[in-house]
């Protein structure tokens, strides 16, 4: 992506401590003036949200917007759905893929990309126990490795 028009509003860093991503997609969410306003201001967590797929579109629960200060009688819910805009094709490929076991649809980040709000969105495989632990192994290595470094070039 680039980065010149490119800011991120919100990062979903447990998603990629509990799943494996396998494959990243793009979509447009469709919001109020209220909502977009409070999301520009950064007022937006996707840590608990979850996707669905009804009726051949796909939904995001769970994901909190902030009420706009200024909003008054125009907020909507922090926590209602929100529809997912995606292409037809992409959304029964994921529908297809995500009733295989072990699958799930999660959302990884909430990002401005010029004037527009999208969601990145994965297909990804749940995690046992032990990968869990093995990350975290490589993760502290990497981060003790990098210490060392430091500590010599210093």
């Amino acid at each position: 992506m680039s980065t010149d028009n490119y800011k991120l509003i919100a990062n979903n860093k447990k998603a990629y401590h509990e799943y494996f991503i396998e494959d990243k997609y793009e979509a447009g969410i469709e919001l109020f003036g209220t909502e977009v306003k409070s999301i520009r201001m950064g007022q937006c967590s996707v840590k608990e949200a979850f996707l669905r797929i009804e009726k051949g579109e796909m939904w995001i629960y769970g994901m909190h917007i902030n009420p706009y200060e200024k909003g008054n009688i125009f907020n909507k819910d922090p926590l209602r759905p929100k529809k997912l805009l995606l292409h037809k094709v992409e959304t029964r490929k994921l529908l297809a893929k995500s009733t295989e076991a072990g699958y799930t649809l999660v959302p990884l980040q909430v990002y401005l990309k010029g004037s527009l709000v999208k969601v990145e969105i994965a297909l990804a495989k749940g995690k046992k126990l032990y990968d869990k632990r093995a990350d975290i192994a490589a993760k502290d290595a990497k981060r003790e490795i990098q210490r060392e470094f430091k500590a010599r070039n210093f």
